[in-house]
């Protein structure tokens, strides 16, 4: 933790004594156009623990003091908006954080907001608008106030709240503002660069669910093939690594290196009909509904050129795949209750809308005209404003996430070069790509590169939010990003500098690939270099 900690980068003003509680106390008076503050507190600095963090393989944080406010915010007569904005009170590195939400939302992600405090942030989240569990959409079911807060508004009125109480608490702004956030909160991101380009500097968009009601539908439409189309459809759990060495076995080498991760898996030509019974049902082959499943999960409902793109081979014996796409029974997966919640409450406002009901054509095009269409999209190639003002954006997507396709987000960036031209984009916008990694975390492969909320205070060629704060205050556009790999899936999100990685590998700028060189170790990035992917 000390090593963490010694990276902080302490720069800005700072307050001490009775005056840091004036200046904190007198925010309780602070006027804001669209809401009010709830509550101020003076919270004293030290060591802070937190069982998440523990999680992740972190006993703990050094906290400084800090003060934090508490605000309702109202951009319509319904909506009921929760945020936080937390300020430390000396030691403040000039910069205001902003972070998302993952799934529905609902509450307000405390672990990175300590994380930010941690690293000398000013920082603030919220809970766009309604308190539920992330998987739970009831809360929208005829509130099209509450749906546009949670698609955008929430977010955007809170950067502009947590901006107003910053330059009140320091008498200045801040000198740069980022947003930070993965899966629906790299939506969130992406959403701002659009809708919103004054709010923040620097965006970092993790595997962003940015065409929503296509990612909505092509869930269902999996999850109607898997439980209704095909009666022996489900695969059950036991049957998954299987899978997994099916596919490794006809790609993994494809790249030049046998090295248990699918470098592009958009190459490999693996069959799903390879597995299929022959004769008993065994949990090391297929029938034939499941065969279908798996071939719907591979294809998505609309080819590899339309909207609604399916999932690439890798990892299918990994917990996230089993909880994403199968569940542990049929009608037990992420997939089945996302798209029940959301075609119930957020699209055809019908509590009993079933999965025997759907209809792939129809029900998009119900969604895409709907406020779901309109307000939780964020697919918009026109980024112009955001680079006006000097904007860097930068996205990531694992190649082995099994909520998001990967090939959504490079069908979005692909959009921007199409809008903006590919020379232009270079000089704002990156993509990585990230083999072995699972829904923005976990995997296989090299899974840690910085990519918690609240970064920026490692080194820039290994942490992906550092080189977008070079980018934006410096100057220096991103390269190779080098990715590590530890012990255990979850603990290198903070991993001290002295931990000793298993493996790294570098993650090069789209369309980019890391090749090995074939000298030295396979398991160091520095015997890899980036060069032209082939088709």
């Amino acid at each position: 933790m000390a090593g963490l900690l010694s990276a902080m980068l302490f720069t800005g003003c700072a307050h001490g004594g009775e005056a840091a509680v004036s200046a904190c106390d007198s925010l309780g008076k602070m006027q804001l156009q669209n809401g009010e503050v709830l509550s101020v507190d003076r919270v004293r600095g030290g060591f802070h623990l937190d069982w998440r963090s523990m999680l992740l393989g972190i006993p703990g944080f050094s906290l400084p003091p800090s003060c934090r406010v508490e605000l309702r915010l109202r951009p319509s007569p319904q909506s009921n908006v929760h945020a936080l904005v937390w300020m430390p009170e000396s030691g403040w590195n000039g910069r205001y954080q902003g972070i998302g939400n993952g799934g529905f939302a609902g509450s307000i992600d405390t672990l990175s907001l300590t994380v930010a405090l941690s690293r000398g942030y000013a920082v603030s989240a919220t809970d766009t608008g309604h308190e539920a569990n992330d998987k739970d959409g009831r809360w929208a079911l005829n509130n099209p106030e509450l749906i546009k807060d949670y698609g955008n508004r929430a977010i955007h009125e809170t950067a502009v709240a947590a901006k107003a109480a910053i330059k009140a608490y320091y008498g200045r702004a801040p000198n740069y503002s980022y947003f930070s956030s993965g899966s629906n909160g790299g939506r969130q991101g992406l959403m701002e660069a659009q809708r919103h380009p004054e709010d923040y500097d620097g965006i970092l968009a993790g595997c962003p669910a940015a065409d929503g009601t296509a990612l909505i539908t092509n869930m269902a439409w999996v999850q109607q093939q898997m439980l209704i189309r095909n009666p022996d459809g489900w695969i059950p759990p036991k049957k998954l690594p299987a899978v997994t060495a099916a596919t490794l076995a006809a790609c993994d080498a494809i790249d030049g290196l046998k090295d248990g991760l699918i470098d592009d898996p958009r190459r490999c030509p693996f069959q799903p009909e390879s597995l299929r019974c022959k004769g008993e049902d065994r949990k090391d082959c297929l029938s034939d509904g499941q065969i279908q499943t798996l071939k719907a999960i591979r294809s998505g409902a609309g080819g590899p050129s339309g909207r609604l793109l399916g999932y690439d081979p890798g990892n299918e014996d990994g917990d996230m795949w089993r909880e994403w796409f199968v569940g542990d029974q049929p009608r037990d997966s992420i997939f089945y209750t996302y798209a029940l919640e959301f075609n119930r409450n957020l699209i055809h406002s019908d509590p009993a809308w079933a999965l025997e009901n759907f209809d792939v054509t129809r029900d998009l095009a119900v969604a895409d005209r709907g406020i779901l269409g309109q307000e939780y999209n964020a697919t918009n190639p026109d980024l112009s404003r955001f680079v006006a003002r000097g904007g860097k954006l930068i996205m990531y997507h694992g190649w082995n996430d099994p909520a998001l396709p990967a090939r959504k987000t490079i069908q979005y960036y692909e959009s921007v070069q199409g809008r903006l031209g590919a020379d232009a984009v270079q000089g704002f916008a990156r993509l990585y790509l990230v083999p072995g990694l699972e829904h923005c975390f976990g995997g296989p492969g090299p899974n840690s590169f910085g990519q918690l909320p609240g970064g920026g205070s490692g080194e820039p060629g290994s942490d992906i939010n550092a080189a977008l704060t070079d980018w934006v205050e410096k100057g220096i556009a991103p390269g190779a990003i080098v990715a590590a790999k530890h012990k255990g899936e979850f603990k290198p999100l903070l991993a001290p500098p002295q931990a000793r990685p298993q493996r790294t590998r570098p993650l090069c700028p789209y369309p980019q690939v890391a090749r090995w060189t074939g000298k030295g170790s396979s398991d160091e990035a520095a015997n890899f270099v980036c060069t032209e992917a082939k088709s």
